[in-house]
């Protein structure tokens, strides 16, 4: 895969900055902290603590390996997969550590150090977390413009809250999916910056729905002029779990091209790229390739996801927002800003009489992780990642399996369209004498589509299946089987906080009735639990509970 325009500057797009971010200057106190690291420097400007008093003397951590995670499933993923991982071998699962100890002090030159990571800092984030995510987006992503640049910054949704402020003057409005994370719509409706949903297919953001809804666009009926930001989730969609292919991203970006539009890509689910699920009847142990990081094995791994925004971005019209949430810790309350340096400059502005600094812990701790793994280590990590989520992602698929029947169809309209959609009804238990047999009631309860990355399942209940539904009970019958699966101990997330219209005055929902169901975090026995539970509720629900 190449592009032709690879090596150009950005273009000017400052037109695009909002009134806000222009009006923003040089912190006074922040301005003089380029001068602190200047050798021989005698500093009496800022206010800053000894670290003589900083009461840690040094943070050790026991680190794991990189190669903690296999690169191909360990056991066969079925409903009874979780004892082998309560009473399996301990000595074949124990954790595999190295030691690492950040010191107060440096002891070498360049030393990750708390007497430096525990201070003030710049709002660009360390140094050495700089140089790392360098390489890593030179070999990762490869932008298209030659002078993109970095900034740190506390997460993604710290890095949405101030792209958005950053780029959209109040009364106008961002493109965005139709179904999208909630989060991204309710830090800028304070603002009077409103979410414009464009329609979905199996492949996210439709490309030939948002070309409809640009060309079309009349300030006056719609109160608003034409948006000129885009917010996109394109991989693991939050909550569809559809991932965008190299086609629909080229369509979509050459549109923004069109109508000078930028896109701010949140991609948090990238490197849980997972693949396409295979039920367990059909599923064979694929060849695990070399389990030590290499140079070889991590341009092999980056060759098999699919390419950034960044990748096709000769302007540099793309804000991509990365995060260590998914593939560190969330806690560490850390991400970073790849972008144009005009950009760059007005959200590290920002930062500086904001958030400032991210956290000195959680920089020096996941930069010396980062440095002491290396860039090949990294990768390693991140592929061992990608196995783990994809058997907790196999294995919920084949729980559901075994409590539903589940009949695979063609989507041939709406969010799933060019997918194959599973559509879940009852299984029949019916005694005789010789054998049980069963069979599949023809009531469609709910339906979805295996997630090809990301950490969730979405699911679109069949509410006008249900006995006593009639037109405009949607939100009714959601809303009571949510709360009947609450009552009775198992959580999903309500599909309505995922409409991006939702917070938008004199806002209807035309598709109700969705849950989002995370199978990332519980332990297989509780996954299969809940999903035992679920059968029961949704069954009584449908009142099939005669089965």
């Amino acid at each position: 895969m190449s592009i032709e325009k690879h090596g150009t500057k950005s273009i000017d797009l400052s037109h695009h900055l909002s009134e806000l971010s222009k009006a923003r200057t040089i912190s006074p106190l922040k301005g003089v902290m380029k001068y602190f690291g200047q050798p021989g420097i005698l500093s009496l400007a800022g206010g800053l603590p000894s670290p003589a008093y900083f009461p840690v003397s040094d943070i050790s951590a026991n680190v794991l390996v990189p190669e903690s995670f296999a690169l191909s499933p360990t056991e066969p993923s079925t409903s009874l997969s979780w004892l082998w991982k309560l009473f399996g071998s301990h000595d074949a699962t124990k954790e595999k550590t190295q030691a690492v100890t950040i010191p107060k002090y440096p002891v070498v030159t360049g030393e990750i150090n708390l007497a430096t990571s525990l201070q003030y800092g710049q709002a660009i984030g360390m140094a050495q977390l700089q140089d790392f995510l360098k390489q890593f987006i030179s070999e990762v992503y490869r932008p298209a413009f030659e002078d993109w640049t970095v900034l740190i910054d506390t997460g993604n949704t710290d890095g949405w809250s101030r792209a958005v402020t950053t780029l959209c003057n109040p009364g106008e409005g961002v493109l965005c999916e139709e179904w999208t994370y909630p989060s991204a719509v309710a830090s800028m409706v304070p603002f009077n910056i409103k979410p414009v949903p464009v329609a979905m297919d199996g492949l996210g953001m439709k490309s030939d729905d948002l070309e409809n809804l640009l060309s079309q666009w009349d300030p006056v009926s719609r109160q608003m002029p034409r948006p000129h930001v885009m917010y996109i989730v394109p991989v693991g969609q939050n909550p569809s779990g559809s991932t965008m292919s190299v086609a629909r991203k080229k369509q979509i970006y050459d549109i923004c091209v069109k109508y000078d539009v930028i896109i701010v890509e949140d991609d948090p689910y990238y490197f849980l790229q997972l693949g396409t699920y295979t039920s367990k009847d059909d599923r064979f142990p694929g060849a695990t390739p070399s389990g030590k990081p290499s140079a070889d094995e991590s341009k092999r791994y980056i060759s098999t996801l699919t390419p950034s925004f960044l990748y096709f971005d000769y302007q540099g019209r793309v804000i991509r927002l990365d995060t260590f949430s998914k593939t560190i810790a969330p806690g560490s309350r850390l991400g970073w800003f790849t972008c144009n340096p005009v950009f760059a400059e007005r959200l590290e502005r920002q930062g500086e009489t904001s958030t400032q600094a991210p956290c000195g812990f959680g920089q020096a701790v996941v930069t010396k992780i980062l440095m002491h793994w290396t860039y090949d280590g990294y990768i390693r990590w991140l592929r061992g990642l990608r196995t783990e989520y994809q058997q907790r992602r196999d294995f919920f698929i084949d729980c559901l399996a075994e409590e539903f029947h589940l009949h695979a169809v063609p989507a041939v309209a709406g969010v799933w369209e060019g997918c194959t959609v599973y559509q879940a009804s009852s299984k029949v238990k019916k005694s005789t004498s010789m054998t049980e047999k069963y069979s599949a009631r023809n009531r469609t309860m709910f339906s979805f589509v295996p997630p090809v990355a990301g950490m969730f399942v979405w699911m679109k209940l069949h509410l006008d299946q249900h006995p006593s539904f009639a037109p405009g009970d949607e939100d009714t019958l959601e809303t009571k089987l949510w709360t009947k699966l609450a009552e009775n101990g198992v959580l999903f997330g309500p599909g309505w906080i995922f409409a991006a219209n939702v917070m938008a005055e004199d806002s209807h929902n035309n598709d109700s009735g969705h849950f989002r169901v995370s199978f990332s975090n519980a332990e297989f026995a509780d996954l299969k639990k809940a999903v035992t539970i679920f059968g029961q509720i949704i069954r009584e629900f449908f009142q099939e509970e005669d089965l």
